[in-house]
């Protein structure tokens, strides 16, 4: 396997390395590696003295990533809900940038043994990190009714999601929802409306993926830490596929940028204590050309932020709520 496999390209690449600012002796984290587009990036930019420490909770792109011999790299096998763990391990307090490229990657789409797509039969697996947690097949022969309708339609925002999980009980009760093609079939079956362009078991995928992975809580608790060890100055930059991501990350850096005082009270601008972030400029989406180019793009928005001095407050924290995704 190579270094860095072309068959996953890294969108909003040129972008993202921006946001960063990278200076040739800073510390950076890329905290989904995949399959190394971005760290290649930033390691280009990287003088000798500089670091970058990748995460990934696939072992397949650990296995991409370990093959990588810079003395300046170093890589993890963990989900970035524990990026504060693998900086206290490797005894690195603060970074100077962080780096997060959410969601599935081209490489677990393609592969039908993952079980993440629609377009070819195999297992429903759809774990990341098929060492942890629960399979989909296996979430799905013990859910109720209610718990299946719920995912699909938050995960989802499916509006048949009731009509699917009927259909997803109904099937189970003759035979064991085990393959992707199995599962596509019966909400193909469920879904009679149908979005231009788009697969019918989009959506229940989806929700599937999110909730086997517990993506939406990996964000959750990743972003606190990533800016709890951004150096002042530093940057975050973090880039989603789907509103539920983006609402969630949006919350939050808005969250982190404002004073939290009320609107009204009499006080002056300069006596308005300093919030720990900053954002940078606003939601960059990638141009028609790289949407020509990959496709996944269509869907990419990187949000960025640089690190003040201001101490992170649980209090601020305590503004987004663990349901910040949520519309």
């Amino acid at each position: 396997m190579s270094e860095f496999d072309p068959a996953h390209r890294a969108v909003l690449l040129a972008e993202a390395v921006a946001a960063l600012a990278i200076r040739a002796d800073g510390v950076y984290a890329d905290l989904t590696f995949g399959r190394g587009g971005h760290s290649r990036a930033i390691l280009e930019r990287l003088g000798p003295a500089g670091r970058l420490i990748a995460l990934d909770r696939d072992p397949q792109a650990i296995e991409a990533a370990r093959a990588i011999t810079d003395p300046r790299f170093a890589a993890e096998h963990a989900p970035f809900s524990e990026f504060a763990q693998v900086l206290d391990r490797r005894g690195i307090g603060q970074v100077h940038g962080v780096l997060a490229d959410l969601g599935v990657s081209s490489p677990q789409l393609a592969d039908p043994a993952r079980g993440f797509s629609f377009r070819a039969d195999g297992p429903l697996d759809m774990r990341m990190d098929p060492s942890r947690g629960v399979s989909a097949a296996d979430w799905l022969a013990t859910a109720s009714e209610q718990q299946i309708r719920e995912a699909i339609g938050g995960y989802g925002e499916e509006r048949f999601a009731k009509q699917v999980a009927k259909a997803i009980v109904a099937a189970r009760a003759r035979e064991p929802i085990r393959r992707t093609e199995q599962l596509a079939a019966v909400v193909a079956a469920a879904v009679r409306t149908r979005e231009a362009g788009q697969n019918p078991a989009t959506r229940t995928f989806q929700a599937l993926r999110i909730l086997v992975n517990r993506e939406l809580e990996e964000i959750a608790l990743m972003l606190p830490q990533a800016v709890a060890r951004l150096t002042p100055g530093g940057r975050l930059a973090v880039i989603s596929f789907h509103s539920l991501e983006d609402r969630l990350v949006k919350r939050f850096l808005r969250a982190c940028s404002e004073s939290g005082l009320p609107a009204d009270l009499p006080i002056r601008a300069s006596e308005l204590p300093q919030p720990p972030l900053r954002i940078l400029g606003k939601a960059v989406r990638a141009s028609a050309a790289e949407i020509a180019a990959n496709p996944r793009a269509r869907s990419a928005t990187l949000r960025a932020a640089e690190r003040s001095s201001a101490v992170l407050e649980q209090s601020v924290l305590n503004r987004i709520g663990p349901d910040a995704w949520r519309s």
